[in-house]
């Protein structure tokens, strides 16, 4: 992931010249001469931290410990997924409280959400700038990122709860019905009838093999939507799973009647 982001700035040059190219940079600007991270560090408690700041206050106390972050990461050399190292970090940028959080599961739930929503985005490289429905990936020069703000945001507006069904729709297509029905939750919460949120929910049951819940909505839906030939193939397909194959040939049937393609 780091060399791809360094490839942006640099396209003619190997992995090892960038490495090489970014370290004499670092160097100069007085965050040598060792630089990069020393360790393989599982992040999520920092991502928590961040977070936390960002509740607690704001985007200045947010940026504070993000820097530190980053120095203790890239430049001190400290594991960032020593819980003791990232309450030293909290304490050394004002923010104390942070130090005690990191020991409940305060922001574990938000971060991980945040985490599924730029996965469903396609967001893969760090840095990634984002501004509505664009994305700049990758370290960039001040040239093309001033430009790239400079367009502004030209996302067409849309619902937040059409924007999360989006959302919760691409983990699917990722191979993870867990991370969908994570972010299916508040729609089914506030929009359980909906017949498109049942549809991608059925279809994150089914793929995670949560299959008497798969059958329990899919029931319901083809109830509600008869005509609905996707709903009855995909109840035709976890009653076969099930087991009752008697049962889900009617379904099956029905479903190929209707689209032939799913025959």
């Amino acid at each position: 992931m780091v060399d791809a982001a360094l490839r942006h700035c640099a396209p003619s040059l190997t992995p090892a010249e960038n490495r090489v190219r970014i370290s004499r940079i670092a160097a100069d600007e007085g965050l040598g001469p060792q630089w990069g991270a020393a360790w393989r560090a599982g992040s999520h408690d920092a991502h928590r931290l961040l977070h936390l700041a960002w509740e607690h206050g704001g985007a200045t106390l947010q940026n504070e410990v993000a820097e530190r972050v980053m120095k203790a990461h890239l430049i001190d050399g400290d594991d960032i997924s020593d819980r003791s190292r990232l309450k030293d970090v909290a304490a050394r940028s004002g923010f104390a409280e942070g130090a005690t959080l990191l020991d409940t599961d305060a922001s574990d739930r938000e971060v991980r959400e945040l985490l599924l929503i730029g996965k469903a985005r396609g967001i893969a490289t760090s840095p990634t700038i984002v501004v509505g429905d664009r994305a700049l990936a990758g370290a960039q020069s001040p040239e093309v990122i001033a430009d790239f703000l400079a367009e502004g945001d030209r996302s067409r507006e849309m619902p937040e709860e059409v924007r999360r069904l989006r959302w919760a729709e691409s983990p699917l297509d990722q191979h993870d019905p867990l991370g969908a029905l994570v972010l299916l939750k508040p729609l089914l919460d506030g929009y359980a009838d909906d017949l498109n949120v049942r549809r991608v929910a059925a279809r994150a049951y089914f793929h995670s093999a949560q299959l008497a819940r798969a059958r329990g909505m899919l029931e319901q839906l083809t109830a509600d939507a008869p005509d609905d030939a996707y709903a009855r193939l995909m109840l035709g397909r976890t009653l076969q799973r099930l087991g009752k194959e008697d049962q889900a040939a009617p379904h099956l049937k029905m479903a190929a009647a209707m689209t032939p393609e799913f025959a």
